[in-house]
C-alpha cells in the first residue's frame, strides 16, 4: 500500500503542477463608480490576459502572463535572490488548495461579461451610444 504524503506549507510548492501563483500579476484598482471608469476597463479588458475582480479586498486588474524566471518544471531560476513580494507570498492556503476565483464577488474574464455588468448596473448605459447613432 502506497503512503500518503502530508501536504504541508514546506512542501505544498513541489506538488502544484503548472506554478499557479506565478502566472498571473494584480494590481488593486480604485473601486470603479462612474460610467467613465467602467469605459476605462472595458478597453483595459479588451487586450488579451487581462481580467477583473472584486473580493473583500476591493477591485483588481489581473494580468494573467507567467513570471520569465520559471524553469520548464515551473521552478524559480532566481529563487534565492527572488524580489521581497516572492519572499512574503505565503502559501498557507493558496491556489493549490481552491482556486482563486472561488472567493471573489465578481470576476470578469472578457469584454463582454464586464459590458452585460455595466448594462445591469446603468440602466441608461447605452443612452449615449443610441444618442451618437442618431447624430451620424
Amino acid at each position: 500500500m502506497k503512503k500518503k504524503i502530508e501536504i504541508t506549507p514546506e512542501n505544498k510548492c513541489s506538488h502544484c503542477h503548472g506554478t499557479k501563483c506565478c502566472q498571473y500579476v494584480t494590481q488593486q484598482i480604485d473601486t470603479p463608480r462612474k460610467k467613465n471608469d467602467f469605459q476605462l476597463m472595458l478597453w483595459q479588458i479588451s487586450h488579451n490576459n487581462v481580467e477583473f475582480n472584486k473580493d473583500e479586498d476591493g477591485w483588481f486588474i489581473m494580468f494573467i502572463t507567467s513570471c520569465s524566471h520559471l524553469d520548464a518544471k515551473g521552478q524559480c531560476r532566481i529563487y534565492a535572490q527572488r524580489p521581497e513580494i516572492c519572499r512574503e507570498y505565503s502559501n498557507d492556503y493558496c491556489e493549490y488548495d481552491s482556486p482563486a476565483e472561488e472567493g471573489f464577488e465578481l470576476y470578469f474574464t472578457g469584454y463582454d461579461e464586464l459590458l452585460a455588468y455595466c448594462r445591469k448596473r446603468f440602466k441608461k448605459w447605452d443612452n449615449k451610444l443610441k444618442k451618437m447613432e442618431k447624430s451620424h
